[in-house]
């Protein structure tokens, strides 16, 4: 006579539940561009999100608090001459953030508190230098305002 043995674990009834559609951003034009990198960032304030544009490269800014439906004419972050390749948040200000891009340069960009009412298109400042495109964006995390 065989027993059939049930494993016992804690999560043997723990299920998930899809969000809710008010809590989801909707209708984002995600960029097709690979790369080894995420292709969102998201601060306590913030979620960006790199999207496809034309003749150059650009992300969207939201602020968590505003879900729902993206508006196609939403405005961007857009500075790049080429595809941006990677965003990263500054751990020390929430409003400050980077893009590499494959026009070989780091852009870092101020965002205003309540989020983005035109687009924005002028860096606090540009890193330009480096000789082949930028894939992997990073701030130190103890010692503020550096980029590695």
């Amino acid at each position: 006579m065989s027993r059939q043995v049930v494993r016992s674990s804690k999560f043997r009834h723990v299920f998930g539940q899809p969000a809710k559609a008010d809590q989801c951003y909707e209708d984002v034009r995600v960029s097709q561009t690979t790369w080894d990198s995420g292709f969102c960032a998201v601060n306590p304030k913030f979620v960006a999100l790199i999207c496809e544009a034309s003749g150059g490269g650009a992300f969207l800014v939201l602020p968590l608090g505003k879900t729902g439906r993206v508006d196609k004419n939403a405005p961007t972050v857009c500075g790049h001459t080429a595809p941006v390749l990677d965003i990263a948040w500054c751990p020390h200000n929430d409003n400050v953030i980077a893009s590499g891009s494959e026009d070989c340069t780091v852009m870092v960009w101020e965002i205003p508190d309540g989020g983005l009412v035109l687009p924005l298109r002028e860096p606090v400042v540009t890193l330009e230098g480096h000789t082949k495109r930028v894939g992997i964006v990073a701030w130190h995390t103890t010692a503020q305002n550096v980029l590695l």
